[in-house]
């Protein structure tokens, strides 16, 4: 009985943290560049009822032992970075990254972040390339070129598939540097910090990628699958009553056993 309280629990645990996780991606459905968090399931100890030590075998068919489980639990949110449907927006400081890879971002602050959404201005005061929350995109000038003195006019930029930056019109462009694109190395070396935002994890580190093309005038969208969702929503939210009732049964037989004994 205790057994059944305790799976019920964690399992009623591990539901309500899936519930979250497909929350917070439904609200982020329409955020540019976000990227899903997928929480799993993991079976906590089980143990053979069986304890007549070594399996036997009958008719060359192996005896299946009961077994008793522990319950489950859910694992930390895993980020998934597949991508996501390309938007045009005819706008010359947006780019979508087709392909692999984060840009690299400065925030006022002198932190170093890592992003996937592309939608950038022109900082009016420096020239170059900023998102919403005010973070210089990392870019390498070319020679005699740099923060201070670039002077982008978004009428003016154009971005080639290859990240190389161009200032000017067409018959007179000049190449002002080249936007590198970045993507971790193991598949949790990015903690996520809010407003779209990874930085690295301790001892984690990026390399510079080159599978990828630059789409100027385009932003990527939120890899969340609405329908997919919704599914998993429903089906968690069964297996969560499910848990419930059962903990509620227990509950009450709980109860019933203890009238009896008072009598």
């Amino acid at each position: 009985m205790l057994r059944t309280l305790w799976n019920s629990k964690t399992a009623m645990m591990a539901n309500q943290n899936k519930i979250d996780s497909i929350s917070n991606n439904i609200s982020n459905s329409n955020t540019d560049g976000y990227k899903k968090i997928d929480v799993r399931f993991k079976d906590l100890m089980y143990e053979t009822l069986n304890r007549q030590g070594y399996p036997l075998t009958e008719n060359n068919n192996r005896q299946v032992d009961p077994y008793n489980g522990g319950g489950s639990r859910s694992t930390e949110g895993i980020r998934v970075f597949t991508q996501g449907n390309l938007k045009q927006t005819g706008i010359n400081t947006d780019l979508a990254i087709d392909g692999d890879g984060l840009f690299r971002l400065t925030r006022p602050d002198g932190n170093i972040v890592y992003k996937r959404a592309g939608s950038f201005n022109i900082d009016i005061a420096r020239g170059t390339l900023v998102d919403d929350m005010g973070s210089y995109l990392n870019i390498e000038y070319k020679d005699g070129v740099d923060l201070n003195n670039v002077g982008l006019e978004s009428s003016k930029l154009t971005v080639n598939k290859d990240g190389t930056i161009y200032s000017g019109s067409a018959n007179s462009r000049v190449e002002i540097g080249r936007i590198p694109l970045y993507k971790p190395v193991g598949d949790e070396a990015l903690i996520s910090v809010g407003e779209s935002y990874f930085t690295l994890a301790e001892g984690a580190e990026v390399v510079e990628t080159s599978d990828y093309d630059l789409r100027q005038g385009f932003v990527e969208m939120s890899n969340v699958d609405m329908s997919e969702e919704f599914t998993q929503l429903i089906l968690t939210q069964r297996a969560f009553e499910l848990n419930s009732k059962s903990l509620k049964t227990a509950d009450e037989m709980w109860g019933l056993i203890n009238n009896l004994r008072g009598r």
